[in-house]
């Protein structure tokens, strides 16, 4: 096999070996450390072949991070299904458990705020901040102005033809 291989390395050039494909249909190849023809070394690359290989049709997701992690060089061997099966399964437990949280808290709000050991929070429509000198929609001049720290350059405005 390894004749075979080394000669198709030499022949055709790069060889890349087929190392597996995920759940999404993503295909993953490694490429060989490997000589070129004119006797450069080649270092060794990991690839995917996306199962969507148009850049619009990429969503965040679309590359387990295990396999991700692979790719990176963050671990040495390639995932098995069984391990991505598991962690996904663990992470879906996880969401369902966080929501389950979330809810629970939700109930223990609402069942403060109504025997009042708890204030409910205030909802206030003011509009700007009290240290602003003005409030409400500024208007545009032809004059700079500045008050304090802040400097408003003046804007052109243009004249009328009469």
């Amino acid at each position: 096999m390894s004749r075979i291989a080394g000669l198709l390395r030499r022949t055709f050039g790069i060889v890349r070996e087929h190392v597996g494909t995920d759940h999404l249909g993503n295909k993953y190849y490694f490429i060989p450390e490997q000589k070129t023809w004119a006797g450069r070394q080649v270092r060794a690359r990991r690839m995917v072949v996306a199962a969507n290989p148009t850049e619009y049709e990429y969503t965040e997701g679309s590359i387990p991070m295990e396999w991700d992690a692979w790719i990176r060089g963050r671990r040495k061997d390639p995932p098995s299904m069984e391990e991505l099966l598991k962690n996904q399964s663990y992470r879906e437990q996880i969401k369902l458990k966080a929501k389950e949280l979330e809810e629970l808290d939700l109930a223990l709000q609402t069942k403060e705020y109504k025997e009042g050991l708890v204030a409910t929070p205030a909802r206030t429509g003011a509009k700007g901040h009290a240290a602003t000198t003005s409030f409400g929609k500024q208007e545009i001049s032809e004059n700079p102005t500045s008050t304090a720290n802040r400097f408003q350059p003046g804007s052109w405005m243009p004249t009328s033809k009469k």
